[in-house]
């Protein structure tokens, strides 16, 4: 078995102080780029492997940012996590920190498993996803004082803290005005029922643009189930379709809803967009391959995973006393699935 190299056996091939390797793998911007890159580079290729129990002694942290993840169904995770981990596990890469999953699975809460997570001193701070209204996570989160960036925002009122989002309000507004303008008066929405702060934003984004026209003639008609009951949602997908007075535009929360709603209206003859105009949002990859492709907003979540990363670094090298916050826009990716509202 081969034996593993020693920093000091990297510096001395390299001609570099140990402590100018140690920083250079440990990702330190004092440290110039081209000198990180030339000791990450040779110590790959000594099969250099850190000492992460040393580490930890050295300098009291584990390198290790946790993130827990609600087992559902045969999918580990979705297209939103996968975009959104990647992101994450690239950028935590590059600065010498690793990503730690924890799993919560099928009935066992994810607070559980976020405490025994936190407890065990296993990690420096922690990435939360699929924010709810009032989210009991990141309660305890603040009450431990561990650093922490929220994928989302809350509605409660806590205690300020780090958090990453995207303006999904002004996503389904413009949604809708761009079916508005097609002529649309008519409108569905296939949502969810968990309380999420992100569906709430994006109906409340969509109820507001709506009521800015003063158009008595704008209807909405919901249909919602649990975000994991995909049943309930082809239920209520084809009763809102198959209706008398079924709606002339759908739009779905977010990609796999909308991509049902596709697929129901094709089961049952109808043409998109001719007779029926479908707009998701996300951006999932097989928005692009539906017939006719998938009109959608594009959030950046693989940007968001880095960002997230770089953020909570900071965090738990700096501790600031204003935790930071940024809301993103969405991009709206035009394809096939909307048209100008079918004559009667």
């Amino acid at each position: 078995m081969r034996r593993r190299s020693t920093l000091k056996e990297i510096a001395s091939a390299l001609d570099l102080s140990i402590a100018t390797v140690s920083r250079s793998l440990a990702g330190y911007e004092d440290i110039a780029e081209k000198t990180r890159e030339r000791v990450q580079q040779k110590a790959r290729e000594m099969g250099y492997v850190p000492n992460v129990a040393g580490r930890m002694l050295v300098s009291g942290r584990s390198g290790f940012v946790g993130l827990v993840l609600k087992v559902r169904g045969p999918d580990f995770v979705d297209a939103y996590l996968g975009a959104t981990v990647t992101g994450l596990s690239e950028a935590l890469v590059a600065k010498g920190t690793d990503l730690m999953i924890a799993t919560a699975p099928e009935g066992q809460d994810e607070l559980e498993v976020l405490q025994r997570l936190v407890q065990s001193g296993r990690v420096d701070g922690i990435i939360l996803t699929r924010i709810a209204e009032d989210d009991a996570r990141i309660r305890f989160l603040q009450e431990r004082n561990l650093p922490f960036v929220a994928l989302g925002r809350t509605l409660a009122p806590l205690q300020p803290h780090a958090w990453i989002d995207v303006a999904g309000e002004d996503a389904f507004g413009e949604a809708f005005q761009l079916l508005y303008g097609l002529g649309h008066r008519h409108f569905g929405l296939v949502t969810i029922t968990d309380q999420m702060t992100f569906a709430r934003n994006r109906e409340a984004g969509l109820a507001r643009a709506m009521a800015a026209t003063g158009d008595p003639s704008v209807r909405l008609t919901s249909i919602a189930a649990p975000r994991f009951d995909a049943e309930g949602h082809r239920s209520g997908i084809a009763g809102l379709l198959t209706g008398p007075d079924r709606p002339t535009a759908v739009i779905g929360l977010f990609d796999e809803l909308a991509l049902a709603v596709v697929q129901a209206a094709s089961l049952l003859g109808l043409s998109i967009p001719d007779d029926l105009s479908v707009i998701g949002f996300d951006n999932v990859p097989a928005a692009a391959y539906a017939v006719p492709g998938l009109t959608t907003f594009e959030p950046g979540n693989r940007d968001i995973g880095r960002i997230a990363a770089a953020t909570l670094l900071d965090l738990i090298e700096a501790r600031p006393k204003t935790p930071p916050t940024l809301l993103r826009n969405a991009s709206l990716v035009l394809r096939g699935s909307h048209g100008p509202a079918p004559q009667k």
